[in-house]
């Protein structure tokens, strides 16, 4: 199981509340030691200023009956290509043309269990999804290709 050197946004979820599903938008600016402009996450916690999941992972959980969608576990960005939860602390990441970020956590515990964890017993977040700081502002957009950088 490689890890792919690039990928792509998939999904752009942004939202209003902490804990709560994500909203779907076509671009969303990302500002450095902040995370997106206008998400309930921003500012608040520097290992953690934007989420990460793959449509891989998302899948998983589809298999087993759940009918979910793109930024139900509450994810920032959706990603397809890259093995996310196999990159380790500190890799770097481009994200569209001019976003660059670091990896700055893998997976998260899940204190209050989701309701998707409730309906099947299992959720991919606290495994799977990931976390990065982002390093230099820009807008990134639906399709935009995530690169890792050396």
């Amino acid at each position: 199981m490689g890890t792919l050197s690039a990928g792509k946004i998939l999904s752009i979820n942004i939202g209003k509340k902490v804990g709560a599903k994500k909203d779907p938008a076509e671009e969303c600016r990302l500002i450095a030691d902040f995370g997106i402009e206008g998400d309930a996450h921003g500012g608040i916690l520097q290992n953690r200023q934007v989420s990460l999941l793959a449509t891989e992972s998302i899948e998983k959980i589809r298999n087993k009956g759940l009918d979910i969608h793109y930024g139900d576990f509450a994810e920032n960005l959706t990603t397809e290509g890259i093995v996310l939860h196999l990159l380790p602390l500190g890799t770097k990441l481009k994200i569209g043309k001019e976003v660059l970020t670091e990896v700055s956590q893998i997976g998260k515990v899940c204190h209050d269990r989701c309701a998707i964890f409730h309906t099947i017993g299992d959720c991919v977040m606290p495994r799977e999804g990931i976390f990065v700081r982002v390093l230099s502002d820009g807008v990134i957009r639906v399709g935009d290709e995530i690169t890792l950088e050396s």
